[in-house]
């Protein structure tokens, strides 16, 4: 059987929460190549060159992907996923795969040291996995895999098994890393954010002393242009940072980088929602994780929402300070359908103002302000547009009934996606393909809006209005 006709059988066996469309179309048939190409046999990298392990929050965003090709597969993603969980709760932001050379990727597992140097916070024995976390997607991703079929996620015990992984993962956030002691969860290293290279952090960074460069060798700079990726300088503060978070076992205590970001804990509110719906599935009642989410929203409005930029801005924890940069951060929490409808309405102006220029400059959103210093179209979070960003744009777009400009974002993930051969990330202006190709979580994501139909109202947090989108019902 051709590798189309097999994804064509994958998706007929295991059918989707949307109504799909009427045959596979050119499109689905590449995302679902780009996705069976990265599959290892237990999850799926999100490159083969840059990144030849699993990454967190990638593979939250592939398995939302995946759920329309194959529901066990995704499920697969996110079970394999959690089985590296840490003792205290943690989600570690790299899964080593034990067959790829140490040189393959920096930092390797011998840098991170975890099955000793993570003793005391509980790292598995079993699995190298790297120290530091990544955005909490996962919640909201588990959801979405069992809605796509919920018949087969019974019969598996798909969500009974994930569920107390996910409220752990939950917990260790909202307590272990409440540095700020606000409420909201703080991240201590940019790497954990997810944008690692955003000129948000460059002024948190300034404080840290870089570690030398002899001490790394960068294996990022083998597979992608220079003048794309984070600087040596910058490099040495990740380093530097890593190094003494692992010196120091791991414990949370903010260390010399401690940042409140609003992607971050947008997307933990909007998994706190998805996870209180998987307590409803299960039997349990889902009303204190529902009330949990609406008091962090009011914690994210207090400490980040700044009326001034009309966004949402991270708040550095070593000067307490909120920092004066624009970056696609400080709009993602447009996904959480609790929020003020004057703040809704401001960051949907922004979005479409002269600092993002979505449909005016733009086709997808930068993830730094066009018109800042530190804008660059082309290196790594520091103004080029992203897939992932984009989803949860059309999505919070969606959520507060913007369907124009969903309709819109969504049209051009979709081209630029295809056009751009799934790239990494790619050039706000022109969509020039940056990065690596054949990107997990771009195929994964053009995938999952080809499969959502515009005028179907959808959210991404699965609190309101997937009762109606998913047509397909229960098939237990």
């Amino acid at each position: 059987m051709d590798r189309t006709a097999q994804l064509t059988s994958r998706a007929a066996q295991h059918p989707v929460a949307y109504d799909p469309p009427p045959a596979p179309t050119a499109l689905h048939v590449r995302a679902g190549r780009v996705l069976e190409e990265n599959w290892t046999g237990a999850s799926t990298v999100p490159s083969r060159s840059l990144y030849p392990h699993q990454w967190s929050w990638d593979s939250a965003f592939i398995a939302i992907g995946l759920r329309h090709l194959s529901p066990l597969r995704a499920q697969t993603e996110l079970e394999t996923l959690l089985a590296a969980q840490w003792e205290d709760g943690r989600i570690p932001h790299i899964v080593f795969n034990p067959s790829v050379p140490l040189d393959a990727y920096f930092p390797s597992p011998d840098f991170w040291r975890s099955s000793t140097a993570g003793r005391a916070a509980g790292a598995p024995r079993t699995v190298q996995t790297s120290g530091i976390v990544q955005p909490p997607v996962h919640a909201l991703a588990a959801w979405l895999v069992h809605r796509a079929d919920p018949g087969l996620s019974r019969a598996r015990g798909f969500l009974t098994r994930v569920h107390p992984r996910l409220a752990a993962w939950h917990r260790y956030l909202l307590h272990r890393r409440d540095l700020g002691g606000g409420g909201l969860a703080s991240v201590v290293h940019p790497w954990e954010q997810g944008m690692d290279n955003s000129p948000c952090w460059d002024a948190p960074l300034s404080r840290v002393t870089p570690a030398p460069s002899r001490s790394f060798r960068r294996a990022d700079l083998a597979h992608g242009a220079p003048e794309d990726r984070p600087t040596d300088l910058d490099y040495g503060r990740y380093v530097r940072l890593a190094t003494d978070y692992r010196d120091a076992g791991y414990a949370d205590d903010g260390g010399g980088f401690a940042v409140e970001d609003p992607a971050f804990n947008a997307l933990l509110i909007a998994s706190e929602h998805a996870l209180a719906r998987i307590a409803a599935e299960l039997g349990a009642p889902g009303t204190a994780r529902h009330a949990r989410a609406e008091r962090l929203t009011t914690a994210l409005v207090d400490r980040l929402w700044d009326a001034p930029t009309g966004m949402f801005l991270c708040r550095d924890l070593g000067s307490g300070a909120l920092v004066p940069e624009r970056s696609v951060s400080g709009l993602v929490p447009l996904l959480l359908p609790g929020l003020p409808h004057d703040i809704v309405q401001t960051l949907v102006r922004t979005l479409h103002g002269p600092h993002f220029g979505l449909g005016a400059t733009t086709r997808l959103p930068p993830s730094y302000d066009l018109l800042g210093e530190a804008f660059d179209p082309h290196r790594y979070w520091r103004g080029p547009a992203w897939f992932n960003t984009s989803w949860l744009l059309e999505r919070g777009l969606r959520t507060h009934g913007e369907e124009q400009s969903a309709d819109a974002l969504r049209e051009a993930v979709l081209d630029i996606a295809d056009a751009s051969g799934f790239a990494e990330y790619v050039d706000p202006y022109t969509g020039e393909p940056c990065g690596a190709l054949g990107f997990g979580w771009t195929a994964a994501l053009a995938l999952d809006l080809l499969h959502s139909r515009p005028g179907h109202d959808v959210s991404p947090t699965g609190v309101e209005t997937f009762e109606m989108s998913d047509k397909g019902g229960d098939r237990a």
